[in-house]
């Protein structure tokens, strides 16, 4: 689902408007892929082209054809195959330089995942391409947006870049935002502003999980509509939202390192958040030396933060997630209604009127097919 943000839409036109490279950061779900496909439908047909290099990173040889066919299919034709990985990225390199638009003024590249460029450092002569296509950028004719979901990457990359680079964080989803979403993608259906301030909450303020979160409301009669509701059934296995997490927190402990041993900090920050160094090192019976290293892995990835001298969750969803399915077995359905609960205590506004309740959430995905016994939801 393409999610409409027009403020953060003109923020980046603007920096284009400029001269600049804006680089939309934000984490998993946060809507940057929804910005950077509504910006090539915004900057019109052959002006603009959307990469994704999470898909197109493979090896350089097989990336420089799929982008000129995906830029220039005429051009692609007629492409001939590169002698090595250096000069397959020499290239890919040269031909963001030289591609025009059909007016034959610049191009502007809409690059997905740019960060996933680092795979090519695994071929001979390769071994900073990332540094390189950033340089590289700042001096092209052409027009570039890149997007990256590691916020704590790709800073550090930009650190002594030239100042063509203009950071952009993508911004919290709303309650303005969900009542946008609604009239947009549910048939312009309408809901309360004390719904969609829960939805925004409840989500994290996460444009995907607000979308799901969104959805499973509206499902449920307009006399019921309960927003904790609605997130314990996204919550429950199988649910959509239950699967978002998953997505992220696999992803994400991927592409770090000491999968195991970073399993187990998110598991001790599950169960108790924002401790300190010194707490999750006793719990996890590891050294505070070595438990400060897995910690920065974690940060490297955006998977946790420093706040306060003590470790919380970037996401804070994801700890919902991880007390959820952080064990051996699934959650019962009492299990979800009781946790959710407390999640939503936590983070709605004093001001919004009772949601639901424990026992009525659990009631709820019961009777969605539930059982009480097995722990197993069916979601239709």
């Amino acid at each position: 689902m393409i999610v409409e943000r027009p403020a953060l839409e003109t923020r980046v036109l603007q920096a284009l408007d400029a001269g600049r490279i804006p680089v939309l950061l934000g984490g998993c779900g946060s809507g940057r892929t929804s910005v950077l496909l509504r910006l090539a439908s915004l900057l019109g047909d052959g002006q603009a082209q959307y990469i994704d290099l999470a898909a197109a990173a493979t090896t350089p040889e097989r990336c420089l054809q799929s982008v000129v066919a995906a830029t220039s299919p005429d051009t692609a034709t007629g492409l001939k195959p590169p002698a090595a990985a250096r000069a397959a990225f020499d290239g890919l390199l040269a031909f963001l330089d030289s591609a025009r638009a059909p007016s034959q003024g610049p191009k502007t590249f809409l690059f997905d995942e740019v960060l996933d460029i680092r795979t090519f450092e695994s071929f001979p002569g390769l071994r900073h391409v990332q540094r390189e296509l950033i340089d590289r950028l700042a001096a092209s004719p052409n027009g570039f947006v890149l997007a990256s979901r590691f916020t704590a990457r790709t800073h550090r990359l930009l650190r002594d870049a030239d100042a063509r680079f203009e950071v952009i964080h993508v911004s919290p989803f709303t309650a303005d935002d969900v009542r946008s979403l609604a009239r947009q993608n549910h048939a312009g259906e309408t809901i309360t502003s004390a719904h969609a301030t829960a939805v925004a909450a409840l989500s994290g303020e996460r444009a995907a999980c607000a979308s799901i979160l969104l959805s499973a409301l509206l499902t449920q009669a307009v006399a019921r509509r309960r927003p904790v509701d609605a997130l314990a059934i996204a919550m429950s296995p199988g649910g959509a939202l239950a699967a978002r997490c998953r997505e992220s927190y696999e992803f994400r402990l991927h592409r770090a390192r000491g999968y195991g041993a970073l399993k187990a900090i998110l598991g001790v920050l599950a169960e108790k958040d924002a401790i300190t160094l010194t707490e999750i090192s006793r719990r996890l019976h590891r050294t505070p030396g070595s438990t400060k290293d897995y910690l920065s892995w974690l940060e490297d990835v955006d998977l946790v933060r420093m706040q306060r001298k003590r470790y919380v969750f970037d996401d804070p969803l994801l700890r919902l997630y991880l007390r959820l399915y952080g064990h051996p077995t699934p959650p019962s359905p009492r299990a979800i209604a009781t946790e959710v609960a407390q999640w939503a205590d936590h983070c709605l506004p004093d001001d919004l009127p009772p949601q639901s309740s424990a026992p009525a959430v659990a009631g709820a995905a019961t009777e969605r097919g539930g059982s009480a016994q097995s722990g197993i939801i069916e979601i239709d």
